[in-house]
Formats: structure tokens, sequence, C-alpha cells
């Protein structure tokens, strides 16, 4: 071809091929799913950045019992949306109040929500959401006590093909996490005998009740408070739990435990430490110990114990096998471990560097490719696991899975919301 017939030719192509600026961005905007946040505290927050970070979303939507968290929001939210080539959140779409959950969920703009607030909210506004046709991304745990668990299972139940929920429990979207499950359960540790979990984290702050009433006090600080909730094996502890039902494929069956507030801050009513001995079926037995206390994060770990190996891993500090048919997933085990030339391309000691966005990645595809997700029935199972925890260390007995269940317990909140309305 003569160099002036192809520059004729590139010429006319480009008009048809090189699109206008503001194609372009209807087009972004068109594509992507639309967000709404329920809850716009720190979890939430730090979750919907990871997910607009990593996945084709677009945050449109927010709500929230208090305006200086809408505010607060808005401006990270916004900006995210902006570093994106989209627009900003309508002040229209900004909902506060007792009732700003529904007002978000009734919004038709609206694809999917993220749920972050206390957990007694959980059940309640998940059942609200897949009523009104939303996907669903729910923090964990799903419930603090067995009544909302059941709830939450009776909308798993009548949950169409149609809708994706997804539970907060990222580890099992973590690839190191993964890999050693895959290989726990293949039986490269041989038979499994044991299981020892830890979630030893450091005590949280006591804040200054200031020109507030004594709900919204409980409220903002409902990690205190365990009919807000659930109390730390619930809020931290849970997610080990999680990694054991699903390397199990079981949940408990009974459990025994002790517990207490020792050395904790004077306020609230949650214990801030467990050590709790569980049942599982097959004659597998798993210890946990959770605590919320000191000046110190410890370690997050789980360990696995069979005939022929032990699988462990950590938050931060690997994750391996060790045994007959020994595997390391390359996370290093030491901060000794890491040179000055692996630091500087990256590489750190955390087990769950992928564990976000593979779960946010998940949650949103499988909304594109019409895959859809109900990970409600394990979300419930490892609720439940930690509620039995619990339940058993209060009561200071041994207590099954089918007593649990029976008792339907509910914790009152004793909350008066209608406060936070609009006046």
């Amino acid at each position: 071809m003569q160099r002036r017939t192809f520059l004729k030719n590139a010429a006319t192509l480009s008009a048809f091929t090189i699109l206008k600026p503001e194609i372009v961005f209807k087009s972004r905007v068109n594509s992507a799913i639309r967000v709404g946040i329920i809850g716009c505290g720190n979890r939430g927050t730090a979750v919907i950045t990871s997910m607009s970070q990593n996945t084709n979303t677009h945050i449109i939507a927010m709500a929230d019992l208090f305006q200086d968290k809408l505010q607060k929001g808005l401006t990270v939210y916004s900006q995210l949306n902006s570093a994106k080539g989209l627009p900003a959140i309508s002040s229209s779409n900004m909902y506060r109040g007792s009732k700003a959950y529904l007002e978000l969920i009734g919004n038709k703009d609206v694809d999917a929500v993220l749920i972050s607030t206390p957990a007694y909210a959980h059940p309640f506004i998940l059942e609200a959401a897949v009523d009104g046709g939303k996907h669903v991304y729910c923090e964990k745990p799903v419930a603090p006590d067995t009544e909302g668990c059941k709830r939450v299972l009776q909308v798993g139940e009548k949950l169409t093909s149609k809708l994706s929920v997804a539970i907060g429990f990222q580890i099992r979207y973590a690839s190191a996490y993964a890999e050693m499950v895959r290989r726990i359960q293949q039986g490269d540790i041989g038979d499994l005998v044991n299981a020892q979990l830890f979630y030893i984290s450091s005590g949280s702050d006591v804040p200054e009740a200031k020109n507030m009433s004594n709900d919204e006090f409980r409220i903002r600080n409902h990690f205190h408070f365990e009919e807000l909730s659930g109390g730390i094996l619930l809020d931290q502890g849970i997610h080990m739990l999680d990694v054991c039902n699903w390397t199990l494929k079981e949940h408990a069956s009974n459990a025994i435990g002790t517990g207490g507030m020792k050395g904790g801050a004077k306020l609230g009513n949650t214990w801030n430490n467990y050590q709790v001995a569980y049942e599982y079926p097959n004659n597998i037995n798993v210890s946990i110990h959770s605590t919320q206390l000191g000046p110190v994060f410890g370690d997050v770990c789980c360990r696995f114990i069979g005939t022929d190996g032990v699988g462990e891993a950590h938050y931060s500090g690997g994750v391996f096998i060790n045994g007959k048919k020994a595997w390391d997933s390359g996370i290093p085990r030491a901060e000794s471990e890491i040179s000055p030339e692996k630091r500087a391309a990256g590489v750190f000691l955390s087990s769950l560097q992928d564990a976000d966005a593979n779960k946010e990645n998940a949650f949103i595809k499988s909304i594109e490719s019409g895959n859809h997700l109900n990970e409600i029935r394990s979300g419930v199972d490892s609720t439940l696991t930690a509620i039995l925890g619990r339940n058993a260390a209060r009561a200071g007995k041994k207590t099954s899975w089918d007593e649990i269940i029976q008792a339907n317990e509910r914790i009152d909140p004793k909350l008066n919301l209608g406060q936070f309305d609009k006046t």
C-alpha cells in the first residue's frame, strides 16, 4: 500500500474508532455496578475503598444513622469515584436516620449494597435488601444471636438465582490460605486429629461520652456491647472458626469454655478473653484462644494437626505444611527473612494481601456474569459456631449445637432508633 493511501485510510478509521471523552465517560458509568453503602464507619469505608479500587463499581448512594459519618464518608467515596472518572454521590442519594437503609434499598439505581453496620442490624437489613432485589455484600457476623442467624438462613432459602449474597469472610479468598486448605483436604497431612486457633488482639480504646444519648454512645462503640456486636468471639475469633469450618467441611457439634473481663476496659459487657474447646464430627478436637487485651497485637493463626503433618497459617508469619508432604507458600515466616531487595519488590509478611481484592472481585463478577453467589449457609454456620463457643463459656458447661438451635436465643439491643431521625 502506498504511504498516501495508508494515511488516508488510517484517518478514516480513526474517525470511527477514537471515541469522544464524553462517550467514554458515559460508557464507564453505564458499565459499572452501582453500589450503595449502609453503615459508613471505619470497616465499611475500608471495604468500599478496596471494592472501588479493585472492581468495576460506582458508589452512588450511602446511608447511616449519623450525619457526621455521612459527611466523612462522602469525602472518601467522592475521591474514589473521581479517581475512576465517575461522578460524585448526589446529595439526594445520601440517607440519614433509622429508615435510611430502606430509602437506599428503595433507590432503583442501586444494583448492590454493602452492609457494614453493627451486627445487631445485619439480619433485618439483609432481609430488606434481598426483598428489594439487591445484591448484597454483608459483613460478618450475620447476627449476634441464634434468632438472627435463623432469620438470615430463611433469607438464603428464598434467595433466587438472580441475586448474589456474599458474607465478609475474606480469608477464604486469600491465595495462600486457599492452597493450604486444598492440600489438607486432599490428604497431605493425613487424617486430621486436632486444630488450634488463635486470635490474639490488642485492646480497643475507651472513648468518652460527649453530648450524646446512651443509645448513641453504645452504637458508636458497639464492639464493647455484646447485644450490639456479639462480642469478640463473633467479631474477631470468628475468622479462624470460619477457616476451621471451611477446612473441615463441618461445623462444631458441641463446646465447653471459659473466659472473662479481667484487665479489660471498664466499659460495656463484652468479655475480652475466651478459651473454648470444640468437638467436631469424626472425633476432631478444636481449641480457640481469642483475646482483645493490652497494648500489643499478637498472633492470628490456625494450625491443623494430622497423622502425617501439620498445616499452619498466620496473618503475618507464613502459610505452610510441615511433614511428609511439606509445602511452603513462599510468604516469609519472620521479619528477618525479608531482604532489602524483597522489601523493595513489595514482599511483606501478610498472608492476606490479595484476600479483599479477590473476595470483592468474586462478588462483583458474579453479578456481571450471572453466576451468582450464595454464601449465607456457610456464613450462618460460622456465626453459630462462634455463638456456641460464647454461650458455652458464659454458661460454664458443655453445650451442644442442637441446644443453641432449640434455645433460639434473642438478644434485645434495647435501642430507640427513632431518636436519630430528622426532626
